[in-house]
Parts: structure tokens; C-alpha cells; sequence
């Protein structure tokens, strides 16, 4: 263990040039009296890592050392590196062994592929937490989601005919920034004509990659805009009222979930309406899908657009065709 340790320090200074001790110890999951003590290690080994000291200071290699691991191509890496990330919780005890490879890959490459290899890979994130919390599987197109990948590789703008819920399909110019697949689900973070943009591959209806180099900022860290983004969506979901026409049997279950009662009022043949506070939107589609024939959200549109996806999703799925 200490071997493989040793040589992922040397491969972090190597890819990442000078970096602290408490830095190393975090990337290799040790103390940093342990980080003093192996950089000790292999400097007598004859590795020329040396210290800088003062507030700014931490531990480098001479300029122009390097070791080479592989023959690895940067598709290769690529390819490699994306597999790693797919892996968002690793099992226990795996995650320095998964984090040693993937700096193992990109060490392995020359400096140009190696340059190559990161900025495409920082370009794909796989994360287990959605947007919202869907339980139907997605009803993607592989070649658009192919065609999406290749532009954000590549770096250039894309044409998409995209259908926003409640809103007919239309067309518009985007700049990808980095694909994200969480719970599923695959969504481009884009920017359109200057402002922060989130799309789901499976509302693109059609993809079109153009010539013209995509406007994507210098250093993105996909992961922090993702999460970003992510908590301003889930916050404007945050505490849902719903009108809910529901029949007599199914009310109680409905009730008790629900954060509060505020209306309540027969509506007709066994059904009664409904005005229900809920924590947010995941628990009342949750809830009133349970339901199935016997509830019927009313409003908030985007609750119906919600249940309506569902729904669509759910047909589409046991479609004998």
C-alpha cells in the first residue's frame, strides 16, 4: 500500500505541479505527518521532490522530471477516465484505489494528450442526486445524446430543438459547457445569449452540431456549477400548495403525508377538493401518483406538467409497438 502511495504523490506533483501538505494528505487520504514522512521516502530514493517553505510554500518536483506509466492514447484516457467518473460512490475501501488510477491515466500521457484527456474528461459528470427525484426511466435518444457529447468535446456551439415543459418545441443556439448524467437522467449546462441555461437530452427533439466554437468559460469546475444550479432549482420547488381532486378512500393517505390542510370541500359523486401544503414537489408527485385514477392535481401547472411526464413516460414504456 505504501508503494502505490509513494508513486501517487510523485503522479499528483507531477500533473499537478506544487501543492501543500495538507492538500496531499486529502488527495491521499493520510496525514500530513504522513505526507512529510513518505516525501522524505523518496528523497532518499532519489526522487527530486523538494519543499518550499513559508506561507505559500509545499512540496514540488525539480522542473523536468517525469515519469511515464503507459502508451495510453488521450482517446484512451478519455475513455478511461470517464468510466471512472461513472462510478459516483464507490464501494468502501475503493475510492483511493479509483482515485490512484485515474491520476495513474492522466500521468501516463504525454503533456499535450495529458492537457487533451483532462479537459475533455472535466467535461462529463456522473452524480446519483437529479434534479428532482424521478422514478421512471429515461426516454432518451442515443444519437442525441451522442451528438450532444461530441459538441461538448469538441468545444462547439449546438442547435437544438427543444421542448421546455408546458412550452411547444422551437429551436435555439446554445453554448455547451458540460454534460451532466444524475439519477439517469442526462442534462447539458449551456449558457444562450449570456445567461445560465440547464437542458434534459431527453426534451431534444433534434441536435445539430455547428462549425463555430462554443463560448465556454476558462477553468469550469462542473461539479460546483452543477451543484450550482441544482440548489437553485430545487429551491424554487421548495414548499408546493396543490389543488387536488381526490376520492373519499384516498384521503386519508393523501392528508397524511401532507405538510398542511388549508381547504377541503366535497366536489361531487364521492370526491372531495383539496388544498395541500406539501415540502416540495417530489413528495406530491410522489404521493399523488401513488394514487393513481383515484387523485388529480389540479394546480400547480408545473405539478401537472410534472404528473403528465410521468404519466407519458410510463405509457411509453409498456408500449406494445
Amino acid at each position: 500500500m505504501r508503494a502505490d502511495r509513494l508513486l501517487s504523490l510523485v503522479l499528483l506533483l507531477q500533473h499537478r505541479g506544487r501543492l501543500s501538505a495538507a492538500q496531499l494528505a486529502r488527495e491521499l487520504e493520510v496525514s500530513p505527518r504522513t505526507v512529510q514522512r513518505d516525501v522524505e521516502a523518496l528523497s532518499t530514493a532519489g526522487v527530486p521532490v523538494y519543499a518550499d517553505r513559508g506561507r505559500h510554500g509545499g512540496y514540488a518536483l525539480l522542473p523536468g522530471y517525469s515519469t511515464d506509466l503507459t502508451g495510453l492514447t488521450s482517446d484512451e484516457a478519455v475513455a478511461l477516465l470517464i468510466a471512472g467518473s461513472r462510478s459516483p460512490s464507490p464501494g468502501p475501501g475503493t475510492a483511493p484505489a479509483l482515485a490512484s488510477a485515474m491520476r495513474k491515466v492522466v500521468a501516463a500521457l504525454p503533456q499535450q494528450q495529458r492537457d487533451t484527456a483532462t479537459s475533455a474528461a472535466g467535461r462529463i459528470l456522473v452524480r446519483r442526486e437529479g434534479m428532482i427525484r424521478r422514478q421512471v426511466p429515461t426516454d432518451e435518444d442515443a444519437t442525441t445524446l451522442a451528438a450532444v457529447r461530441r459538441a461538448v468535446f469538441a468545444g462547439r456551439k449546438l442547435r437544438i430543438r427543444y421542448a421546455a415543459a408546458g412550452e411547444e418545441p422551437r429551436w435555439r443556439t446554445v453554448d455547451p459547457i458540460g454534460l451532466v448524467c444524475a439519477r439517469g437522467w442526462h442534462y447539458l449546462l449551456a449558457r444562450r445569449d449570456g445567461a445560465d441555461r440547464t437542458y434534459r437530452v431527453a426534451r431534444m427533439q433534434e441536435v445539430e452540431e455547428l462549425a463555430e466554437p462554443a463560448d465556454r468559460p476558462d477553468g469550469v469546475d462542473l461539479e460546483q456549477l452543477w451543484e450550482e444550479r441544482r440548489t437553485r432549482f430545487m429551491a424554487g420547488f421548495s414548499g408546493v400548495t396543490a389543488v387536488v381532486r381526490v376520492r373519499e378512500p384516498a384521503r386519508a393517505m393523501l392528508v397524511q403525508r401532507a405538510s398542511g390542510v388549508r381547504a377541503e370541500r366535497p366536489d361531487g359523486d364521492g370526491w372531495l377538493r383539496l388544498e395541500l401544503d406539501f415540502a416540495d414537489v417530489d413528495l406530491a408527485v410522489s404521493m399523488i401518483w401513488a394514487l393513481g385514477p383515484d387523485a388529480e392535481a389540479l394546480d400547480p401547472p408545473p405539478l401537472r406538467a410534472a404528473l403528465a411526464e410521468r404519466a407519458a413516460a410510463t405509457a411509453r414504456r409498456y408500449d406494445p409497438v
